[in-house]
């Protein structure tokens, strides 16, 4: 007979049902997006593995930075250094030392950063050199030699101080960091929207049908290809006058070498090999995604091994090699020659001479692969 009233019983039983009833889309939901995930391969590689990448590149970079190793080049007799390395085997592990008897070629490794400090001694003077290109590598240098002058001094307690600590930037007393912050920002920008225009641009015309239609169009190629790079040529000068118009301001204060113009042939040069790289992205790469995956993947660990972001001088040897590949160093280093460094124009050469080949090179290899439709 029924009361009217509902079994507690069957009250309770039909609560677990409900509650799974609302819960299935939720469980639906996420099963469908773990599985969208796991199949984007171009998901997977910047949540996973990107990461990982960088862990191991700057591990590697700065897994001895506790106990930097400099480079030091005397010129002549410097008997307080040469009796503190005779002291004390433990300078040996931080300093590294070659001899010379030209100041001029000490000063000028110092200013290539071929060495990090040249030392002489006049009499009880002991004149350290550095640049101020690295200022991490300069304050190294500065406090390791102010302990050996201490120490020095210790040893002959029972006299006045017998030596006399003198440092010296090998650079324009007025030049700041700025100098060199400058030309590996700049390089990395105009690195990037080379290689981004090029590669999203060609995967885009051909995704809308557009390069069939060029294809077909009265146009030639030579006036495609050549458009393009008339346009990322204007983009990087355009690049490179906003940057200096800022670096140069008074709260800045980027000062400009003599040659500083150089720098505008070696941006075309840079330009260039970059525009090969993104030619290359393009005629491989299907998606547009696709596209902006492979060229973050180039790009952006380039402009760290390049040194365009941080300085290598206490990397791994592996790593300051691996640099020797990248056409961003040349790039950066061409640019800071001219800028920075005060150095004529011959100096920009080699580092143009290797762009305009690297760009060779990619562009041949992304004719050949290059295609006008998708598959």
């Amino acid at each position: 007979m029924t009361t009217g009233q509902e079994d507690p019983g069957m009250t309770a039983g039909r609560a677990p049902d409900a509650r799974s009833g609302r819960s299935q889309p939720f469980r639906s939901l996420s099963r469908a997006m773990y599985r969208g995930f796991v199949r984007d391969r171009a998901a997977l590689f910047f949540s996973l593995l990107f990461p990982v990448m960088f862990l191991l590149l700057f591990g590697s970079i700065y897994k001895s930075s506790s106990t930097p190793k400099i480079n030091v080049v005397e010129v002549g007799r410097v008997t307080v250094l040469d009796q503190a390395r005779a002291a004390s085997h433990q300078l040996d592990q931080i300093l590294t030392v070659t001899h010379t008897s030209s100041l001029a070629t000490a000063l000028n490794d110092v200013r290539q950063a071929t060495q990090d400090a040249a030392v002489q001694q006049q009499g009880g003077k002991l004149i350290v050199h550095y640049s101020i290109a690295n200022p991490t590598t300069a304050g190294v240098v500065n406090s390791v030699f102010s302990g050996i002058v201490q120490a020095a001094n210790q040893a002959a307690s029972a006299h006045a101080p017998a030596y006399q600590l003198a440092t010296e930037q090998v650079e324009d007393k007025s030049q700041k960091p700025i100098q060199y912050i400058t030309p590996g920002l700049l390089g990395w920008a105009i690195a990037s929207g080379a290689a981004f225009a090029a590669s999203i641009t060609l995967v885009s015309w051909r995704q809308n049908k557009l390069l069939r239609r060029l294809r077909l169009a009265p146009v030639s190629t030579n006036s495609v290809v050549t458009a393009r790079i008339t346009v990322s040529v204007v983009v990087a000068i355009v690049q490179t006058f906003i940057f200096l118009a800022i670096a140069t301001t008074p709260y800045f204060g980027l000062k400009l070498t003599s040659y500083w113009w150089v720098a505008i042939p070696v941006v075309i040069c840079g330009t260039l090999a970059f525009l090969s790289i993104g030619l290359l992205v393009g005629a491989v790469a299907k998606t547009q995604q696709a596209a902006t995956a492979m060229t973050n993947l180039i790009i952006l660990p380039m402009a760290f091994l390049g040194g365009a972001f941080i300085p290598l001088t206490f990397a791994p040897q592996w790593i300051q090699q691996v640099s020797y590949v990248m056409p961003l160093r040349y790039l950066v280093v061409g640019m800071q020659n001219v800028m920075s460094r005060g150095d004529g124009p011959a100096s920009a050469l080699p580092a143009m001479a290797i762009l305009l080949g690297f760009a060779a090179v990619l562009t041949l290899i992304a004719v050949r692969v290059f295609r006008w439709d998708e598959i």
